[in-house]
Formats: structure tokens, sequence, C-alpha cells
């Protein structure tokens, strides 16, 4: 939830700084104002229903936003990457933070998958970061992945107030602590983003702490509990195989998160953004005068 409001200020703020007029500079157009107003007027509304089918439209709506943003990135893959200049070794196997990678990829969207290979290069946490705010299709695009978010986020704090619901209050809540443990666990997701805006460290913390145990570690520790085969059986060597690799990549990309934390380049324009030809990202299909650069 801290990551869904990340991306929601830092992707809607380049949305509303394309509409002509508009000063670049108000207040209400940061990231700080933006996820507020979201908090306050979708999310924490959303978040507050008790039974979690009421979420269905929002759900659906999500859904078909997400499949724009597939439509969006696939374009970008086919006219983008030809401009983008690569970094060294760009399809390298593996790097030193290939751990978190682990962690990231288990938490992660698919979307990651059309941003790195329409790219190839080294990019921010954000997949709408990697293009430039001059670009109308990756604008509309940020338009429907803000959005996509903020419906997302109550399933996010359905789910977490259910565990806390359970682990504390055996799963009946009177309306009055369902209402205070939703406010609760909205108003700390949203100070955190509010004073944290590294969306990249985020996702590798989640996914080392929270996604690897969930994927990796708990499934094959509850198999090796339950199972009564032997400890050489093929389906106990390979559960006792994953849990070690699961444990092996929480504590290492904890660790190296921490030593090694990745460089935030929160609001940044990519260098490839300062060719000199904002038209050159306003097309779908390039023509060959277009392709030649100088």
């Amino acid at each position: 939830m801290i990551s869904y409001n990340m991306i929601t200020g830092d992707t809607l703020t380049k949305v509303f700084q394309r509409i002509p007029g508009v000063d670049q500079d108000n207040f209400f157009l940061g990231r700080h104002a933006i996820i507020l107003c979201a908090t306050i007027i979708f999310t924490l509304p959303l978040s507050l229903y008790r039974n979690i089918s009421k979420l269905g439209k929002v759900s659906f709506i999500s859904l078909i936003l997400t499949v724009v943003i597939l439509v969006v990135g696939m374009i970008r893959a086919i006219t983008f990457s030809e401009h983008v200049s690569q970094t060294e070794n760009p399809w390298v196997f593996a790097r030193p933070n290939a751990i978190q990678a682990i962690g990231v990829m288990s938490f992660a969207m698919a979307l990651m998958s059309v941003r790195l290979i329409s790219l190839s290069i080294t990019s921010p946490g954000d997949i709408f970061e990697n293009y430039c705010r001059d670009d109308d299709l990756a604008t509309f695009g940020r338009f429907c992945y803000g959005i996509t978010v903020i419906l997302t986020f109550p399933l996010e704090c359905f789910v977490t107030r259910e565990v806390i619901a359970n682990m504390l209050f055996s799963g009946n809540l009177t309306t009055f602590y369902h209402i205070s443990l939703t406010i609760i666990v909205v108003t700390v997701a949203t100070s955190i983003s509010l004073v944290y805006d590294c969306l990249g460290i985020v996702l590798e913390l989640n996914g080392v702490l929270s996604a690897t145990p969930l994927v990796f570690i708990l499934p094959a520790a509850c198999y090796l509990k339950l199972s009564e085969e032997r400890w050489n059986h093929s389906d106990t060597l390979l559960s006792g195989l994953i849990l070690t690799i699961g444990v092996l990549v929480m504590v290492v990309g904890f660790v190296m998160t921490v030593l090694h934390p990745q460089e935030c380049s929160h609001g940044k324009e990519m260098p490839y953004c300062f060719l000199g030809n904002s038209s050159l990202f306003n097309i779908t299909i390039p023509s060959p005068q277009q392709n030649h650069q100088p």
C-alpha cells in the first residue's frame, strides 16, 4: 500500500503538469497533495467496505485499465526503444543486486517485463518514470496507471485489515473497531509514503521481507511440517531446496538493500529525453525521416 501511494503521487503529478496553462509549481499538483487527496477522496472510502464483493466493479475497472497500460507499454516497446541509448551489457544474466531483484520480482507486476524489454537500461522503480514528460502516450498510460493503483489499494487494505482482525480480534470486528482499524492502516501507509519517496527501495524491502517468505519460505516450510515422506524423498528435497533459497534471498537481499541502497532517481528526466525533438515521443509509428537521428 505504501508503494501504491508513491506511484499515485509520482504518476499523477506528471499527468496534471501536462495540462496546458497549469502552474508547474502549484502546491496542489505536488505529490504530497495528490496522495492526500487520493487517500481522502478515493482509497479511504473504498477501504471502509466490510464486504470485498462490493469492490467487484472497482476491480473490473482496474483490470481494464491494466490492459490499456499493457498496450501502451507494447506500443512504446516498438516505437521508442530504438531511440534509447543502451547501457553496457544490458542483457547480462545477473548483476550484484540480483538478490534484491528476485525479491522485487516476487512482488512486482507483469508490466515490469514490458518496461525492461522496451528500454534495456537501468531504470527507476516506477515504470513510467522511464518515459519523458512530454510523451503524450506515456502521459495517458500514467493516468491509467495512477487510477489502477488507486483502485487496487482498497483490496490490499482489506487483506491487511482481515489479517490483523484474525490475529488480534479473532476475526470479529464491531463497526467502531472496523472503522478505526481501517483508518489506522490507511494512515500508516499514507504517512510513510508522504515522508519517503524512493519507490525502488520500498519495492526491494517489500519483496525480500514480505513477498519472498510468502512465495518461497512459508509454503515450503508448511509442506515439510505436514509431510510424512522420508527426508530423502524427491518432494521433500525439493521443498527443502526452495526453503533454503527463500531464506537466502530474504537475508542476503535485506542486507544488500541496507548496505547498498538503490540510487533514487525520483522525478528526474532520463538522459534520452533531452534530444531536442519533443515530437519524437508523440508518435505511434515513426516515419523513415523520424527514424534518422543526427
